[in-house]
């Protein structure tokens, strides 16, 4: 192996740890720039690396699901994250979900003591000078200020942004079981969910307490834009919407999202309730669970008061309250390539939620493929395009695609893959299945050929 250049990355979280991953396992070094525990941003509580800020969840680990099928890419390609969410799993039913502490520090021990990784903990708040210097910046959806600042004086792009939030957390024994039950929607998996059903009245009364409630006051990192004055509203992504705001667009809209009760007869009644609100289990010795979909921006006042008065949450411990913030991602389409490179600077890669994929393990495939790419740049190889018909192909030509012109951040899903080439059996199930079939072949076939292993 020829002498490679080293490569910076900013960052240690899912997305950087993924790369910094990638690069080392074909023998490129690593400096590796993390701000924690020094300094944190407003959603970081941990201070171990890859810490997970809002649910412990990595959504659904069925193959034909298009999360379920980027885990087996990311899982078959080599991938850390996965490796060490496989390692830290709790019962989730269909789902895969970590114990967030574990997970962290798993992630950490591998990062930390990796002989071509150096962890160096300081802000970083410039780009590098050198157009030569191959950096990944993988700085999260709250990048300070002045990278900011940084980032857009470079491409002279304006940053877009919306509103995320995250769901409270609740102590397991201060949970009324006389009122709630154990068990998975349909029954699938371990009984890994808390269940608290609602009568019509119960729901009608919560419903009205939900939407009347006294929400947080923006912090100073989510003020309106000062240049123009106006005010930014709560503009939020679909997939972290506030359960308030959710409940603003109609009285029946939450039992058909959180509080849906299909698939959950309570066993006390042989019947399924009016509405259901799930916890999910949040760490291995099952102490602590969250409430599932209610991200939220009430104060905490009225989270203690509102959500009380959810049977069996009447005396709940909050061990974490529900809290908000704003993400700032960029207008990827304008600005990068499909290997993750900033278009007009290609040794300057980019990964993400900052780039415009939403989620922990969209983010963490960001990563990997723009680990893979600064390092085969370092070693003066050709980039890598992952192929269409993958779910971490897909996500790199929707992120780069210049046709795409209002811009908003996408989780991993279906539509963003080419059409089978044939006709198949068994209407969406089937077709996802081929979906899942067709990616699988791909990936293997990359492995097979030495794309993922160790350059050493």
């Amino acid at each position: 192996m020829a002498d490679a250049k080293i490569i910076d990355i900013y960052g240690a979280g899912l997305a950087g740890c993924e790369a910094a991953w990638q690069a080392v396992r074909r023998g490129v070094p690593v400096r590796l720039h993390e701000m924690k525990p020094q300094k944190t941003t407003p959603a970081h509580r941990y201070s171990g690396f890859a810490e997970l800020v809002c649910s412990n969840s990595l959504r659904s680990n069925q193959i034909f699901n298009a999360i379920g099928l980027l885990k087996e890419e990311l899982r078959i390609a080599g991938s850390l994250i996965m490796e060490a969410a496989y390692a830290n799993e709790v019962p989730a039913g269909a789902a895969l979900a970590v114990d967030r502490t574990k997970f962290s520090d798993y992630i950490t021990e591998k990062i930390r003591n990796h002989p071509l990784i150096t962890v160096i903990e300081e802000e970083v708040t410039a780009l590098p000078d050198d157009p030569d210097a191959i950096t990944v910046v993988a700085t999260g959806p709250l990048t300070s200020d002045a990278l900011s600042a940084a980032i857009a004086s470079l491409t002279g792009a304006d940053y877009l942004h919306f509103y995320d939030a995250a769901a409270p957390i609740v102590s397991a024994d201060s949970v009324d079981m006389d009122k709630a039950w154990e068990a998975s929607r349909y029954d699938k998996g371990e009984a890994a969910y808390l269940n608290c059903p609602m009568t019509k009245e119960e729901y009608t009364e919560f419903y009205k307490a939900l939407i009347s409630a006294k929400e947080a006051a923006l912090h100073d990192f989510d003020t309106p834009d000062t240049d123009t004055g106006k005010d930014a509203g709560l503009t939020v992504f679909e997939g972290c919407m506030p359960v308030e705001v959710m409940a603003r667009r109609g009285v029946d809209t939450l039992l058909y999202g959180p509080l849906k009760p299909v698939g959950l007869p309570d066993p006390r009644t042989g019947r399924e309730p009016y509405a259901v609100v799930q916890l999910r289990q949040e760490n291995a010795a099952k102490t602590m669970y969250n409430l599932v979909g209610f991200q939220t921006h009430l104060t905490w006042d009225e989270q203690r008061r509102v959500f009380g008065m959810i049977p069996g949450l009447e005396h709940a411990e909050f061990l974490r309250y529900g809290v908000m913030h704003r993400n700032t991602f960029m207008n990827s389409p304008r600005l990068l390539s499909a290997d993750y490179s900033l278009r007009t600077r290609p040794n300057l890669f980019f990964a993400g939620q900052m780039t415009g994929v939403e989620g922990y393990i969209e983010s963490t495939g960001s990563g990997f493929v723009a680990g893979v790419n600064a390092a085969r740049r370092a070693l003066g190889e050709d980039a890598l395009f992952f192929p269409r018909e993958t779910v971490l192909g897909a996500m790199a030509a929707y992120i780069s695609d210049e046709r795409v012109t209002d811009f908003q951040p996408m989780n991993a899903n279906f539509g963003l893959i080419p059409p089978l080439e044939h006709k198949v059996k068994g209407g969406k199930k089937g077709r996802n299945d081929a979906f899942a079939a067709r990616a699988v072949e791909k990936i293997t076939e990359m492995k097979e050929n030495g794309v993922f292993d160790r350059n050493e």
